[in-house]
C-alpha cells in the first residue's frame, strides 16, 4: 500500500478510468464512503480508550520506563535517569528532551515514569488523535 492517498485511489480505480467524469466521481464517492464505513466499524470494536496501535506503543513505553530512575525537580518537572539517554520531562508543557513525547504526542518512556510518579492518568497526556472514539 502506498503512503499517498491519491496513488492508492488511482490504483483501486484503474478500470473506472474509462468512465465519464460524473460516473467516475460517483465511483470515487462510493469508494470513499465504503472506506469510511469499514474504518468506523473497526473503530467501534475497540474496547480501549486509544486505538490498538497507540495502546501497543504506550505498553512498550511503560515496559521501557520500568528500568528507569527518577529525580523529581517539582510536581511537573522531572529528570529521568536512563542508562544511556537521560531525559528531562515537563508534564505541564508535555515535553521531553528526547522529543518523542512531542513528536508522537504520546508519552515516551521518560514521560511515562514521570506520569506514574505524579499519580496522574496517562491517557490525559495522549493526543486526541489516538482516541478510538473520534
Amino acid at each position: 500500500m502506498t503512503t499517498n492517498i491519491l496513488e492508492y485511489i488511482n490504483a483501486i480505480l484503474v478500470k473506472e478510468h474509462e468512465l465519464s467524469v460524473i460516473a467516475l466521481a460517483g465511483e470515487i464517492r462510493n469508494f470513499v464512503q465504503q472506506w469510511h464505513y469499514e474504518r468506523r466499524t473497526e473503530a467501534e470494536k475497540c474496547k480501549t480508550i486509544l486505538t490498538p496501535s497507540a495502546e501497543t506503543l504506550l505498553s512498550e513505553q511503560y515496559q521501557l520506563s520500568m528500568r528507569m530512575g527518577l529525580d523529581p525537580a517539582s510536581d511537573i518537572m522531572y529528570t529521568v535517569l536512563d542508562r544511556d539517554k537521560n531525559g528531562v520531562v515537563d508534564l505541564q508543557a508535555r515535553t521531553c528532551s528526547c522529543r518523542r513525547f512531542q513528536l508522537e504526542q504520546l508519552p515516551c518512556a521518560h514521560a511515562m515514569i514521570a506520569i506514574r510518579h505524579s499519580k496522574r492518568d496517562v491517557y490525559d497526556f495522549c493526543s486526541e488523535y489516538y482516541n478510538s472514539l473520534t
